[in-house]
């Protein structure tokens, strides 16, 4: 059951590519490569309303089981521990909740979002701050929140040619 686990936590071990090219860098770039996982994965997504939030609300939970899990199994050692890249997909589900899924809304919430991520500005650093998996999760789907909510703000302003 550990192994599931751990396949899931990692995306598919995908967090572990990264190590094993630069073994001497402490960030390693997973967090960018778990996102970019789940960029094709949204073209299986429900495209529905309600389905894509039952989604979402199931796809955190899940998170959140698996990454606590993931630490209890003794792998993934530390507070937000690199190999787990869970939480950054539920990040991106939330940052795409309800965007057309066309290439330019994907790389604009791929760039919102790894940059939310990356910076933890309030209230993300409030939630990566959390000794917990939901801490880990959440500083994610708050980034994922704020990265939607900047997108939707963005293409309000174009359409009504402030932008």
């Amino acid at each position: 059951m550990q192994k599931i686990i751990n396949l899931f936590a990692s995306g598919f071990y995908i967090s572990y590519l990264p190590a094993l090219i630069i073994p001497f860098k402490k960030n390693t770039g997973a967090g960018f490569l778990g996102t970019l996982l789940a960029v094709p994965v949204m073209f299986i997504l429900p495209q529905n309303f309600l389905l894509y939030e039952l989604f979402l609300l199931v796809f955190w939970l899940f998170s959140i089981w698996i990454c606590d899990r993931a630490k209890l199994g003794g792998k993934y050692k530390g507070h937000d521990n690199p190999r787990i890249v869970i939480d950054e997909m539920a990040g991106y589900f939330t940052a795409m909740a309800f965007l057309p899924r066309t290439w330019g809304y994907l790389l604009a919430a791929f760039i919102a979002f790894r940059f939310l991520d990356t910076t933890k500005p309030w209230p993300v650093k409030h939630f990566d701050k959390m000794p917990t998996a939901f801490g880990v999760v959440f500083d994610d789907v708050v980034a994922g929140l704020m990265a939607n909510l900047l997108i939707h703000i963005l293409v309000i302003l174009f359409r009504a040619g402030i932008l």
